[in-house]
């Protein structure tokens, strides 16, 4: 029966396009972990290396563990019978399904050591030091949703490399002197921001905001309970944050006003806004003096990707949508906090101010490495860039 699926899943997967993770990925280790949010595309990925690279699919298997079957199995069992049979890659998708998977994985890890284990699971899973002999052992990478360079590729539109950040600050305007001359990226973007984040658009259509609200519910009902042990109550307090945050973002959140809102104590709410967060709701800015490592009050919230906007609320504000934007794009591979002057600080180091064709340098005026990210412009030139250049980060 998993074999079955397996190669029924197998024998429909696309190999023409891939995410910009397939190729950063070191396929030859023999432990690999793979987190996103629900959406992102992970379980496509993993059946197009196996298309790819498995020309005996017999030598590889491909199971996910929101099957009803592992009801009745574990995954030490299915191990066993790929040991048993010659199998040498066990893909696992959805493990955040199984309790208790970081000591499976390690048991089957330490039992079948020439059994090779890629494995998927929410974004929400957590690689710390609660799982270190697990964490020791495996290369851990998280997918994210497409960048606006990915759309275009996999709408067939346009292919072209990913650039770096410090590339595009020094040749912006040859980059988008040269994709002007190819497409009318205004109007691509547009739609982007709209309903070009998540994969699963390129199927859905124009049912693609309709299911990623359902999505979004699901990342609340299943998947965060999943890895996080809450109430039903608190799930339903965290769905009515979601849809409180959808038509204020982005807010400087006063944490006593959402309290009172939801009904919740400010600890859950806290915890709730970066459970939240860990799993691709939302995005939570700190001051640059903030530290990361504790769950203190963010200074800003914003939802996760420009896509939800619109899934969630009627009244997208065009300001918080560019903000949005480029937020999501730079935290793929950067370090972004808020600074006091500007929208953005990127790395500790360049200062970012956010905005139509009529924003000036004003408010940033007098900072050094500062740049203006600007919305409706097709090429600028000096420390003026196109918002929609960033998108081409990943």
């Amino acid at each position: 029966m998993l074999q079955d699926e397996y190669l029924h899943r197998i024998q429909k997967t696309d190999t023409s396009n891939k995410r910009y993770l397939y190729h950063q990925i070191n396929w030859d280790a023999r432990l690999i972990c793979i987190r996103g949010a629900r959406g992102t595309g992970k379980t496509t990925m993993i059946l197009q290396y196996i298309k790819e690279h498995y020309n005996n699919l017999s030598k590889a298997l491909y199971i996910s563990l929101d099957n009803f079957q592992f009801q009745l199995i574990t995954l030490y069992d299915v191990a066993e019978y790929a040991h048993t049979h010659g199998i040498e890659a066990l893909f696992v998708d959805e493990i955040h399904y199984t309790k208790h998977w970081g000591q499976m994985l390690k048991q089957v890890f330490d039992t079948f050591s020439d059994l090779k284990i890629v494995y998927t699971g929410s974004s929400m899973l957590q690689i710390d030091d609660a799982q270190a002999d697990l964490s020791r052992r495996q290369s851990v990478y998280e997918l994210h949703g497409f960048s606006f360079r990915e759309y275009l590729l996999f709408h067939n539109i346009l292919s072209t490399e990913a650039i770096s950040l410090e590339h595009l600050i020094e040749h912006h305007t040859s980059i988008a002197m040269d994709l002007a001359s190819k497409i009318k990226p205004l109007p691509l973007f547009e739609q982007y921001l709209r309903e070009g984040y998540y994969p699963f658009v390129l199927e859905a259509k124009q049912d693609y905001l309709m299911r990623l609200g359902q999505v979004m519910k699901l990342i609340i009902n299943q998947d965060i309970p999943r890895v996080e042990d809450l109430s039903f109550a608190t799930l339903e307090k965290a769905q009515k944050l979601l849809m409180l945050l959808a038509t204020q973002v982005p807010l400087e959140p006063n944490i006593s006003t959402l309290c009172r809102e939801i009904e919740a104590t400010r600890d859950i709410v806290i915890k709730l806004l970066h459970l939240m967060e860990r799993a691709g709701l939302l995005m939570l800015v700190s001051k640059e003096s903030k530290s990361y490592k504790t769950l203190s009050r963010p200074d800003k919230i914003f939802l996760n990707n420009t896509n939800q906007m619109f899934a969630l609320t009627n009244q997208v504000n065009i300001g918080t949508l560019r903000e949005a934007f480029f937020l999501n794009q730079l935290r793929q591979g950067h370090l972004v906090e808020m600074p006091t002057h500007g929208d953005f600080k990127v790395d500790q180091t360049y200062t970012f101010e956010i905005g139509g064709r009529s924003k000036t340098f004003q408010q940033i005026k007098d900072i050094p490495n500062s740049f203006l990210a600007l919305d409706e412009m097709e090429y600028c030139v000096g420390n003026s860039i196109p918002l929609y250049l960033f998108g081409f980060l990943y």
